[in-house]
Order: C-alpha cells, then sequence, then structure tokens
C-alpha cells in the first residue's frame, strides 16, 4: 500500500509524487527512504560451512545511497521513446496540493505560478508521453491557454491577443451603432426645421381688442382654393380653373386642449352668414376675400370669442404635393363620386387615392347630398388619413420620402408671423388624433341650411348650441364625446 509521507514534509512543498511501481508515495525533492536491511539469521550448529558462508552473501544487497534532492533530479533518466506496439505503462503521478482561487466569471486561476511536478524517475516517461495532472487529466506543461495553465482556457491578454481583438471590434461597433443613432435623430430634427425657415409668412393677428387668451391651444387652418403659383399644365391636372382672386374652400377651428380633453376640429361652412367687421354681415370666406388672413381671423374671432393662437394656410397646388410626397392616402369612400368640376370619377370602396384624386375628393360638393356640411367632413376624414400617412415607418424611416414630405409641406403652406414651428405640431398631431378615437370631428350647430340673405342663400348656426360649444372650448371644458348638434347627422337633418 502506498505510504503517505509526514505532514513536515506536505508543509515543505505543494505537491508530492506517488510511485506507483514500489507503492511509495514522498513529497518532491525528497529522496527515499532507505529500504530496511534483512536481519540476519542465527546459523544453526549443524548447518556447516556452506549455511555460514551464504548468510554474508544475502546481507552483502547494496544499500541505496543518501542523495541531495538537487542532484536527484540532475540524474534522472531522459524518457524513452514508447516502441510501436507497446502497450501504455504510467508507473508515477504528480499530486499538486496547492491552493486554487476562483474568479467571478467561474474559472479556476493559480494562486502562484504552476511549476511542472515530474513522476518519480523514468518511470512517468517510460512510453514517451510527458506526465499528466491527476487533477484535469491534462499535460503537466499547461494547456492550451499557455505555460503554466491547466484549465485549457485563455486568459485576455494571453497567447496571441484574440480576445482583445475581439473587444477593440466589438467597441467600435458599438460606437459607430451609436453614431449612426446619433447622426439619424439628427437628421430627423433637422430637416423638419430647415423646412419650417422657408414656409412663407402672412400677417393674420387683429388689430384692436381680442378675447382673452385662456387655457388651451386654438388654431384656425385654412384651405385657400387660390390659383396663384399653379402653371397652366397644373391647373389642367387638377381641375382647378382660372378663376382670379383668393377664397376659402376650408374654414376649420383645430382645438388642442391642456386640460386633459380629447383634441378638437370644428368645420365652420365657407357660407355661414356672419357679421365681418367693417364689412356688415355676409358669407364667412367673403371675409377672406376682403381683407384676407388677417381680417378672417378678426372675423372668427369675433363670433366665436375665441382667442386664436396660430394661422395655417395650406394652398391647392401644396395639398397635391403633400399628398404625393407621401406615396398617396388610404381612404375609403363612402360612395359612387363622379364630379366633373372637381375633376374626379371614384368608385365606392378602400383606395389609395394620388395627388390629383385627393385634391378632388375634398373640393367636391354639387354631388354630395350635404353639400357645404358632407365636404367639410370629408375634409376632416382626409386630413386625418393623411396625418395618419406621414406619421408611418414607410414616410419616416426613409429618408427621401421624409425629406420630400417635409419640402412639400414647407412649400404649400402660409403661416401666420406670431405661429411657430411648435404650434404647426399641434395641428399635425391634432388632424392625426382626429382620424382615430383619439380627438373629435364636429360641425358647428346649424339651424338652416338654405337660410336666404342679400348676398344668396347662406347657412345659419344654431345661435344657442354654436355659443355653448365654443364656451366649451374657450374655457378649455374637457371634451370627451361630441356635444349636441354637431355631428354631420344631425347637421343634416336640420
Amino acid at each position: 500500500m502506498p505510504t503517505e509521507p509526514d505532514p513536515e514534509a506536505r508543509r515543505r512543498d505543494d505537491a508530492y509524487t506517488v510511485d506507483t511501481r514500489r507503492g511509495l508515495r514522498r513529497p518532491r525533492g525528497t529522496s527515499p527512504r532507505p529500504a530496511a536491511a534483512p536481519r540476519e539469521r542465527t546459523p544453526r550448529p549443524d548447518a556447516g560451512d556452506d549455511v555460514a558462508s551464504s548468510a554474508p552473501a544475502r546481507s552483502s544487497r547494496p544499500q541505496p545511497a543518501e542523495r541531495s534532492p538537487r542532484a536527484e533530479r540532475s540524474q534522472r533518466p531522459a524518457a524513452s521513446p514508447r516502441r510501436p506496439g507497446s502497450p501504455a505503462r504510467d508507473h508515477g503521478y504528480t499530486v499538486d496540493t496547492r491552493p486554487r482561487a476562483t474568479t467571478g466569471a467561474g474559472t479556476r486561476t493559480d494562486v502562484r505560478p504552476t511549476r511542472t511536478m515530474p513522476a518519480v524517475g523514468a518511470a512517468s516517461v517510460d512510453d514517451g508521453r510527458p506526465a499528466r495532472d491527476a487533477r484535469a487529466g491534462r499535460p503537466a506543461s499547461g494547456g492550451p491557454g499557455g505555460p503554466g495553465r491547466d484549465d485549457g482556457e485563455a486568459r485576455p491578454g494571453d497567447g496571441d491577443g484574440r480576445p482583445k481583438r475581439r473587444l477593440r471590434r466589438g467597441r467600435l461597433v458599438l460606437v459607430s451603432v451609436v453614431l449612426l443613432l446619433v447622426a439619424w435623430l439628427v437628421f430627423l430634427v433637422a430637416v423638419p426645421v430647415a423646412a419650417w425657415n422657408s414656409v412663407a409668412r402672412v400677417d393674420n393677428i387683429p388689430d384692436g381688442s381680442r378675447p382673452t387668451d385662456t387655457s388651451g391651444y386654438n388654431y384656425l387652418l385654412v384651405g385657400s382654393d387660390s390659383r396663384q403659383g399653379l402653371t397652366s399644365e397644373q391647373k389642367k391636372e387638377l381641375t382647378t380653373g382660372s378663376a382670379e382672386g383668393q377664397r376659402t374652400d376650408t374654414i376649420m377651428l383645430v382645438h388642442v386642449s391642456e386640460s386633459g380633453g380629447k383634441p378638437v376640429m370644428v368645420s365652420l361652412p365657407r357660407d355661414s352668414y356672419v357679421p365681418i367687421p367693417g364689412r356688415r354681415s355676409n358669407k364667412i370666406n367673403a371675409a377672406y376675400s376682403f381683407g384676407g388672413a388677417k381680417l378672417l381671423t378678426e372675423t372668427v374671432e369675433n363670433v366665436t370669442g375665441i382667442h386664436i393662437d396660430g394661422y395655417v394656410e395650406i394652398g391647392l397646388g401644396g395639398f397635391a404635393s403633400i399628398v404625393d410626397a407621401v406615396g398617396g392616402v388610404d381612404l375609403c369612400v363612402p360612395r359612387d363620386m363622379q364630379d366633373s368640376k372637381a375633376g374626379i370619377d371614384l368608385k365606392k370602396g378602400c383606395q389609395t387615392l394620388g395627388g390629383p384624386d385627393a385634391l378632388g375628393y375634398v373640393r367636391s360638393r354639387y354631388e354630395d347630398p350635404l353639400g357645404d356640411i358632407g365636404r367639410a367632413a370629408r375634409q376632416r376624414q382626409f386630413l386625418g388619413a393623411l396625418m395618419k400617412q406621414a406619421a408611418t415607418p414607410a414616410t419616416v424611416l426613409l429618408p427621401w420620402r421624409y425629406k420630400s414630405f417635409a419640402d412639400s409641406a414647407a412649400g404649400g403652406l402660409t403661416v401666420g408671423e406670431g405661429t411657430g414651428l411648435m404650434d404647426a405640431i399641434r395641428v399635425l398631431q391634432a388632424m392625426r388624433a382626429v382620424s382615430g378615437d383619439n380627438g373629435l370631428s364636429l360641425s358647428v350647430p346649424i339651424a338652416s341650411m338654405s337660410y336666404p340673405t342679400n348676398n344668396g342663400v347662406a347657412v345659419k348656426w344654431d345661435t344657442e348650441r354654436a355659443k355653448a360649444l365654443f364656451t366649451a372650448l374657450k374655457d378649455d371644458q374637457p371634451l370627451d364625446k361630441a356635444p349636441p348638434g354637431t355631428t354631420v347627422k344631425e347637421v343634416g337633418n336640420s
């Protein structure tokens, strides 16, 4: 049986070897324990001279000489190559008793540099193979991680530095991604800012006293049918005719609440009969013809009692170019529509409308049973669908389409002197909310659709209900549903 080394010997070194041929286990660097001398036998009196002469022969076996550890290591025989076909014989192994440390990643690391512990004599290498570490069955001279490694794992910085190169490549990829993201965000902000700086401006702020500015934001959204700036080819393509002067096809009041209510878009029919400052009573679109954006803003403030915070106007050509910039707008046409004056021949059903068809869809009123009221409802529907399309990934994530939309919108818009970029963004967001269930699409309450006047047949408001609606908007009362008399169905039955 192998014998354990004494405790002193184990403390003196970090490893010991076991010689399986002789069953001796000793600390590395110590000389083998001398073999005990055989006991001499006492010859019997009658053994004769032969017995006496043989005793010294047995006791004359040479005893192993004491050698120092240094001398023993220097005199170990070299390993002889293993002969082909001969069986493998491992007559010794090394036991490493040094403590091991564990890193945070669970990888074993040496507390001190590893030293190779050879087996006893030539017994451990007689087959030509290096001595193996009994702990992991790996060569004691180290694993793939380099000299002194027995776990087969490369540390950062060991070997040829591949982990460091992978780390540098990972950092480079991360930095590149961050830079691209920052550049994209800068592009998303810079494009609308640059486009906004090219938008045309108009003075719409009325002179004299004005209604008190209360909570919430109120904007005047106007669609002009002016042909100014259109070429003859564009007039023919858009079926706009050649009428001179400036008029409005669309007048809407956009309210953005600060009290938690839904955004609201209220259509003011262009034939609404209202008092115009300095011009007596007339159809509301006449205010735009008489005095442009300033007189129209003053007229709306006087009849509603609401302070107008911003003014946004879009022309015929600009409307069509915006639609084309986003690749058309998906819309469900409620019925077959054929109107030669608007230049459309649309079939019932959901479809994608391009610029010319979209413009005809929002301008047509002669074939609509509800006339101007029906047209106003289609205008609110289409503007909501347009803003929904503008916010899709197909528009925002494609740089050329995103820039084309911003440039087209800037080329077709005219804003008031006091209207800022955030005001325009609020209007666009309200239009998008109205396309779903997050906003209210309303019409001013109507008492009569055929009110006779000196200026022809006009639209007369329901004074009591209209005043209640405008008071709620002025006081920024949260609206979650349409007030009485403001839906298209109710207005159509008036």
